[in-house]
């Protein structure tokens, strides 16, 4: 297993000149990473203004993330086997009909899976930008940098596996489960596009991100939500 391994080791398999793993496995831990984050601020002992409310939202977002971030873990390697079921699919034999009939059966179902897959990872990264907005609500304002890091991965992860589902869905034949899929990432998208500006807006993160645009000459900026 990728996650089971090192992070010298992760990062080597990621710039060996073998496909996988890949982007779409580069955005699930780009998510994981980013729901990690975002547990780690929210189990602080120290909340944003100390009342018992905060501790408890912070606690029931905690859980949430830690879930989403096993999740994010697991589609790293899932990723990966999509490819090589996809692969697979395409090297059965073609020979006789019956053949090019059970490759092209088989093919249509690996591209399903490798469509599927960052389909989940888009959407367990979006479900992790929404308890994100309770984390910058709620936590410690000292751990400004380690939410707008955490939220920005997992929009990174939201990118990546978009561009993973773009890259396959045109092969799928099966419009009613295209049209499913372009639902449910309409539907995940919706709501992390609302959770991130509102993430964005606390006030330590806005003068965070003031303040870098000015150290830079007033010139530079983070990248667009």
């Amino acid at each position: 297993m990728l996650t089971s391994r090192s992070v010298a080791d992760l990062l080597d398999a990621f710039s060996s000149p073998d496909p996988t793993p890949g982007g779409g496995s580069a955005a699930a831990l780009a998510g994981a990473l980013g729901a990690a984050l975002l547990a780690m601020v929210a189990g602080l002992p120290k909340t944003r203004t100390g009342v018992p409310a905060e501790r408890q939202a912070l606690d029931t977002a905690r859980a949430e993330l830690l879930g989403l971030q096993r999740t994010l873990l697991e589609l790293v390697d899932r990723d990966a086997a999509a490819y090589d079921l996809v692969v697979a699919a395409f090297r059965k034999p073609k020979a006789t009909d019956d053949e090019k009939s059970l490759r092209s059966a088989a093919i249509q179902d690996a591209m399903r899976v490798a469509t599927e897959v960052p389909v989940e990872t888009f959407r367990t990264a979006a479900a992790a930008m929404v308890a994100g907005r309770t984390v910058a609500a709620s936590a410690n304002p000292s751990a400004a940098s380690d939410i707008f890091v955490g939220s920005q991965a997992l929009w990174l992860s939201m990118n990546g596996a978009l561009a993973n589902v773009e890259i396959n869905i045109g092969s799928l034949k099966d419009a009613a489960l295209v049209d499913r899929l372009t639902k449910d990432l309409r539907a995940a998208h919706a709501e992390a596009a609302a959770a991130l500006p509102e993430i964005s807006m606390t006030p330590e993160l806005a003068d965070l991100t003031r303040k870098a645009s000015l150290r830079l000459g007033g010139h530079g900026h983070f990248p667009e939500d």
